[in-house]
Order: structure tokens, then C-alpha cells, then sequence
């Protein structure tokens, strides 16, 4: 890809992936530029959703960015907070990602998942006015739908390594798929 398909890829957004009923929501902060430019989450290659969902148990193979689609018979879907594409998530404007806030926490009210997976504590910080919160399970809920802040999968967020990365997505798994 090209220096200018990139920044053309500002005035993209991307699609949700979701449906009523399902037991995680995960949500970004915002796409990439590839991510925009392509029509598929989280797909710049040094990104470690991918990876982490895989690792954790949440799909039974690595899924590739271009099959999301597939997530939903899972039992999961995808989202953002804010829907600008952006190179690096600290071009968002706190403006921004609290409006975001106000469109998720109306997303998650019409489609009612089980559990909401915001990908980056400062963002959800923001995006809820949650200055104190922390990575897991929070107190906030938003009607039935519990949330977990989960680290940003970003390969700029390098002081979570993959492993860790991969075990904080297990926690979730296992309290969003507990009998």
C-alpha cells in the first residue's frame, strides 16, 4: 500500500461486525489506516488481536483479518469507540472518544451482548469518564452487558507481550463463556 492510499484511508470508516445477542463485543479505539483501507479490523500486521484471540481459546485457528466475518458464529463481534481512521490512536481528540462512548453505549443497548471488551484503558478511561479504571472486569455496566477493559492489542503497546496479552483475553473468555 501505498504513502497516499493510506492517507486517503482518513476518510474511510469500517464496519461493524456484530449481531443481537452475542457474548463478547470487542471494541477498539479506532480503525488504522490499513484497517480503514481494507474493511478489516485490526489489520495491520503487527497488530496482535488476531493472535491474542487465538491464543486465549476465544477461535479454535488464527483467523486472518479479511475473515471476520467468521467471529460471529463464535459468539463475538467487532466495533469501535471512535470511528476515525487515524495512523496512530493519539490523533483522537478526548472530544472524540467521548462521543464514541455515547454511540457505543447506544450500540450495546440495541444489540445487548453479554460482555463489552473495550481494547485500551486510556480509551475507555475517556470514552466513560472512568479516570481510576484498570484493565479487567469493571463495575460500570451498560443495562445487562458487563464490561472488561482489555489492554490495546497494538504493537505500539509493546509493555503487554503477546503472552500476556493472550492470558488477559483468556480471563475474559472464561467469565463470558462460564456456564
Amino acid at each position: 500500500m501505498t504513502p497516499e492510499q493510506l492517507a486517503e484511508a482518513r476518510e474511510l470508516t469500517l464496519e461493524d461486525v456484530i449481531a443481537d445477542g452475542l457474548r463478547v463485543l470487542f471494541c477498539g479505539i479506532n480503525p488504522g489506516l490499513m484497517s480503514a483501507l481494507t474493511g478489516h479490523h485490526f489489520a495491520r500486521p503487527g497488530n496482535r488481536f488476531w493472535p491474542a484471540l487465538h491464543a486465549s481459546g476465544f477461535t479454535p485457528r488464527r483467523i486472518a483479518p479479511a475473515e471476520q466475518q467468521q467471529v460471529l458464529a463464535l459468539g463475538f463481534g467487532i466495533t469501535n469507540v471512535a470511528e476515525r481512521a487515524t495512523a496512530r490512536a493519539d490523533e483522537l481528540s478526548a472530544a472524540e472518544l467521548v462521543a464514541g462512548g455515547r454511540t457505543l453505549t447506544a450500540k450495546v443497548e440495541r444489540y445487548r451482548p453479554g460482555w463489552l471488551a473495550v481494547l485500551g484503558v486510556t480509551a475507555y478511561r475517556t470514552a466513560f469518564g472512568e479516570r481510576l479504571a484498570q484493565v479487567g472486569p469493571q463495575e460500570r455496566t451498560i443495562g445487562g452487558t458487563r464490561i472488561w477493559v482489555l489492554p490495546s492489542p497494538s504493537g505500539l503497546n509493546a509493555h503487554w507481550t503477546p503472552a500476556a496479552l493472550a492470558e488477559e483475553f483468556a480471563r475474559l473468555r472464561e467469565a463470558a463463556f462460564a456456564a
